[in-house]
């Protein structure tokens, strides 16, 4: 039995060695047992996780690594923009360490994250996820993790000291307001288009709006996850028409087309600002 010490259950992010068990009051046979039942999960020989910690982190803890970089903060909630291989940090002076298999990114560096932990600390992985992105993901996935709460500007600070300087561009374009990935890639689209974007701001009549471009223009950010009931639909549409009727434009993109067309997104809004803002003649 376990010691009242030790509560694996609490705590996902945790590689427990046999020896920290046993020095914790696991004997053999309640080690043995707790494997049979489920409650704990061999990763490799002498290294366990307990029942429930996520298939990426088990993943990265049978390659004797921590989960890391787009892996990791997708796991968190963090906006990822592209997420196929699995990313897990590996110690450079590390021996014994299988190449990485097919789907596998690995990170050779050293890590500040302790030796019993299964997942890099989330600056570290903010760090490495600036480097492995396109600029404006990137960009997407800081704003995301500043929003979220999981890093504050000394944290931010930190991640910028973590990366080559031809990266430091970036820190000027973050803006935590951002509730969504998809606002940042649009706000990044439009300063590229040479508009002055405003972020998160509240109109009289309206209501908060995601973007306003140039004092008229409304941009909009929706996702199914967020606009997939009728009420919803009918509230968008009144806020709409509030809008219209207050001298604003309204134009609503949908997510997939910002993640994956966004050519098709710019020539929209290209023709869209070209018209001006609404006017009594309009």
């Amino acid at each position: 039995m376990a010691s009242p010490d030790l509560r694996p259950d609490d705590d996902h992010e945790v590689v427990w060695a046999t020896r920290d068990l046993h020095a914790a009051g696991w004997s053999r046979r309640a080690l043995a047992r707790a494997v049979a039942d489920g409650a704990l999960l061999r990763v490799r020989q002498g290294r366990f996780v307990v029942a429930g910690t996520p298939g990426d982190i088990v993943a990265a803890a049978r390659l004797g690594g921590r989960l890391d970089c787009i892996s990791l903060l997708a796991l968190y909630g963090v906006f990822i923009h592209h997420h196929t291989d699995r990313h897990v940090q590996q110690d450079p002076l590390a021996s014994r360490r299988p190449p990485a298999p097919r789907g596998i990114a690995y990170h050779w560096r050293r890590t500040a994250a302790p030796r019993d932990r299964s997942v890099v600390h989330v600056v570290e992985a903010l760090a490495q996820a600036t480097r492995c992105q396109p600029p404006r993901s990137a960009v997407a996935t800081l704003d995301s993790a500043w929003h979220l709460g999981l890093v504050d500007e000394a944290d931010i600070g930190e991640v910028f000291a973590r990366v080559p300087r031809r990266f430091q561009v970036l820190r000027v374009l973050l803006d935590p307001r951002a509730e969504a990935g998809t606002e940042t890639l649009v706000r990044l689209l439009l300063r590229h288009l040479g508009c002055r974007v405003e972020v998160q701001v509240r109109i009289d009549g309206v209501g908060r709006v995601d973007l306003l471009v140039n004092g008229w223009l409304i941009v909009e950010c929706d996702s199914a996850q967020f606009h997939g009931t009728w009420h919803v639909h009918k509230n968008d549409r009144r806020r709409d028409m509030a809008a219209l009727e207050r001298g604003y434009a309204t134009l609503r993109l949908l997510a997939e087309d910002i993640l994956y067309r966004p050519d098709r997104v710019r020539a929209a809004l290209q023709r869209v600002l070209a018209h001006g803002a609404p006017g009594p003649n309009s």
